[in-house]
């Protein structure tokens, strides 16, 4: 009877959660097409612009709210099924509240892999997109905002790239090359950068000068190719926040900071948060509980819905302040990102203990 009431009620949570989270989809698009609202009309970006650029980034948006429609829609399901009494059948039947809630955790399961694969699959790839198009139909450029472009190190080598293009292909590109020493071996200057898979990056129209000495030689060439650990993924991450960016390239872009001794605070915590966070589902499910063991007296099912918003929104607010002060104050990187997580676990193991033992 148990196995069949677990099936049932997995529809009913399933039904719910979606319901709420193309709820907050809507809501979400809404704001975001407001928050373009200020660029139509420059540049030729137009309504019909900013719409598909909202539309490529709710997979991101999915991955975001997903722990959050979770909680209400567990919330829901459970106080409905409270109001009805059938909680307390089924508790009176010998379910205990410990293979209820596993019960719930396997139903769970299926929104940790999907929470997973948004965020590793899905998400990635769509905000990149996205950034992609809004660049392109905007006419600007990733590194306009940067008065001297942008810097970075490869090697024994300082780059600067005066523009990135939305397709990543470099322009305006000077490469400082240093020996063991530290001491200047020559300067290239490119007008064009173009990556090859197979041979790395194509710089086009090379003016490169060297220093042998005490003389210099220049040189110019049609075409130098730079063999070098930045790629076009690892420059993707001037389009995507480190929070949506792949498993795969956090660890990419993080082992290319440190080969060149260079912060990885910011990254290390998104990574963490990027591994923890499908969890979440579970820990939200947790947290719904005890609100089904709660008898209607304490609360009907609108104000218990409210307290789990609340409860959503706080999870949300504390996983971004622990992420900023982490970065801040250079914390330990998963102390940083798992403490929102297990801070609310506690809360749930918590208020699953005050239950019993009313």
């Amino acid at each position: 009877m148990i196995s069949v009431y677990i099936r049932y009620l997995s529809r009913e949570i399933y039904s719910a959660v979606a319901l709420v989270l193309l709820a907050f989809l809507g809501l979400f698009a809404f704001f975001d097409l407001v928050n373009e609202l200020d660029e139509i009309g420059k540049n030729g970006y137009m309504l019909h612009h900013a719409a598909i650029y909202v539309a490529m980034i709710m997979p991101g948006r999915v991955y975001e709210l997903m722990p959050i429609a979770v909680l209400i829609g567990t919330l829901y399901a459970l106080t409905t099924l409270a109001r009805h009494s059938e909680i307390t059948v089924l508790r009176a039947s010998g379910l205990s509240t410990w293979r209820f809630l596993l019960g719930l955790l396997s139903i769970g399961s299926v929104f940790v892999l999907l929470t997973f694969v948004f965020g590793e699959y899905l998400a990635p790839p769509a905000e990149r997109a996205a950034q992609q198009w809004r660049l392109a139909a905007t006419r600007s450029m990733v590194s306009q905002e940067l008065r001297t472009g942008l810097w970075v190190r490869d090697g024994k080598r300082f780059v600067n790239v005066r523009s990135v293009l939305p397709d990543t292909s470099l322009q305006g590109v000077r490469i400082y090359e240093f020996d063991d020493r530290a001491m200047l071996v020559s300067i290239s200057d490119a007008a064009v950068g173009v990556y090859d898979s197979k041979e790395g990056w194509r710089l086009r129209t090379v003016g490169q000068t060297r220093f042998l000495g005490d003389r210099t030689e220049t040189v110019s060439m049609p075409e130098l190719i730079w063999r070098s650990e930045l790629t076009p993924d690892v420059l993707s991450v001037l389009m995507v926040v480190p929070e949506r960016m792949s498993v795969e390239t956090l660890y990419s872009y993080i082992r290319h900071l440190d080969e060149n001794n260079q912060k990885t605070t910011r990254y290390e915590i998104a990574l963490w948060k990027k591994l923890a966070y499908p969890f979440a589902a579970l820990v939200m499910m947790g947290l719904a509980l005890p609100f089904g063991y709660m008898q209607t007296r304490m609360g009907g099912v609108s104000l218990k819905v409210f307290s789990g918003i609340m409860i959503g929104v706080g999870f949300h607010l504390l996983n971004g302040l622990f992420s900023n002060l982490g970065v801040i104050n250079g914390w330990i990187p998963a102390v940083a990102a798992l403490t929102p997580s297990v801070v609310f676990l506690l809360a749930a193991m918590g208020m699953m203990w005050w239950v019993e033992r009313r």
